[in-house]
This record gives structure tokens, sequence and C-alpha cells, in this order.
């Protein structure tokens, strides 16, 4: 009897000690937050005075969209008085292309004319070009995050304004060590956030670093959180719950 009931007790252990092999381990929550999936400082390719900010703190901006104008008074000179030269050189080689015709001028004076058309259309274009870089787009879709210069002062090397692009959000999350392996690019996971509402969201991992911090002993995962109707901001703590290996 004793025998039995020592084989019975043996083999119940032997059962749960199976089953614990094969129950799925439990998803893990990890501490994150959200930021800007880019953020761009604007500034000017030339230096010159800022004469208009058509933006504001706060205001969202589309990519191409004008934000800035320097004052070009002198580009815009030089751009119309390029355009005169040009405008003169096409009627000048009109003009002369009946005579050229009627050889009462040398092939010679046919082609300089024609080659100070060009070099005034180069002029022009060049003109055009410096006028152009006068005028500061944005290289984004975003939200302007901050307005360092206002108009009547000097732009230099130092930026204009910052522009950060919040669709899509990243989601910075620090890992230990010992899950290293065990979270991929591409894998899923569960952002909840409690800001503006309390709500769970999808995001997909694109980043594993591949160095671990030996003094923290952790690595660093960026997951990816659409945010199409810009409704969740940048900066928020949150909760990061990967599904089960």
């Amino acid at each position: 009897m004793i025998f039995i009931s020592r084989v019975f007790i043996g083999s119940l252990a032997i059962l749960f000690f199976s089953a614990a092999s094969v129950l799925p381990q439990q998803e893990v929550i990890f501490d994150g937050f959200t930021e800007p999936s880019e953020v761009v400082d604007v500034s000017s390719q030339v230096a010159g005075i800022l004469a208009e900010v058509m933006v504001e703190r706060g205001d969202r901006i589309t990519k191409g969209q004008v934000i800035a104008k320097l004052n070009s008074d002198i580009e815009e000179a030089a751009s119309e008085l390029a355009m005169a030269r040009v405008e003169f050189g096409k009627r000048k080689v009109l003009r002369n292309e009946d005579l050229y015709k009627k050889e009462l001028i040398s092939i010679h004076d046919k082609d300089e004319m024609e080659t100070e058309l060009r070099i005034a259309e180069l002029q022009l274009r060049e003109a055009q070009e410096q006028l152009k870089i006068r005028t500061i787009r944005s290289t984004i879709d975003g939200f302007v995050v901050e307005r360092f210069l206002s108009p009547g002062e000097y732009v230099g090397e130092d930026p204009i304004m910052r522009v950060a692009c919040i669709d899509p959000l990243y989601v910075e999350v620090v890992v230990p060590a010992e899950r290293f392996g065990m979270i991929r690019k591409d894998d899923k996971a569960e952002v909840s956030l409690d800001v503006p509402k309390s709500r769970k969201y999808n995001a997909s991992v694109i980043i594993v670093d591949r160095v671990i911090d030996a003094a923290s002993g952790t690595f660093g995962v960026r997951l990816i959180l659409p945010n199409p109707d810009h409704l969740l901001p940048a900066g928020l703590r949150c909760k990061v719950k990967f599904p089960a290996n």
C-alpha cells in the first residue's frame, strides 16, 4: 500500500512538472515613453534679416509649407534685372534671324548673340535660386515646438524654429539584459497610455539595440506607434506589454 502511494505521488509530481514545462510564459510589461519620430531645427541656407514668420508655437505645418522669409529686396531686384536681360537677348536673336538667312550677318555674330542669351538665362536662373533660398519651407509634416527668432532679427547659423513630427510616434523602452533575444524586430506590443484617455494601442518593434549597457545591464528597444489624428502627444510615460514567447 505504501508502495502504491509513493508511486501515485511520484506520478502526480511527474505530471505537475510536465504541465509546468508546457505552460505559456507570462506576458511581460515594461515602462516606456513616447517621443516624436523626427525633430528638425529649421534654419536658413543664407544669412540675413528675418522679414516674416508665418507660424507660431503649437501650429501644425506641412512639408513644403512656407514658414518664414528673409529680407530679399536686393535679390528681387537682381532677379528682375536678369529677366530683363533675357527678354532683350531673345528679341535680339529673333530680329537678327532674318539677317542671318539673308547672309547679312556672319555665323560668328549669330553665335555670339545666342551665347549671350544663354549666359543671360543662366544668370537669371542663378538670381532666381538666390531669391528662392530666402524663403524658408518646412522639410517635414509636424508641429512647431519652439520659435527662436522673430522678424527683424539676424539669421545666421542658429535655427529659426524647431518642428516635431508626431505621426508616427516612437516608443522607447529599456529592457533588462536577460530579455535579450526574446524581443525581435517586427514583434508586436501593446502600449497603454493614460492621456488623453486611458486606452491601449498596437505598436511594432523597429529597433532592438545590439549593445547592452554594462552599467545598468539593459538594452534599448524602439517601437513605432501610428498617430494619424495627432491625438497622442509626445513625452508621455506609458506601459508596454510584450506577448509571451
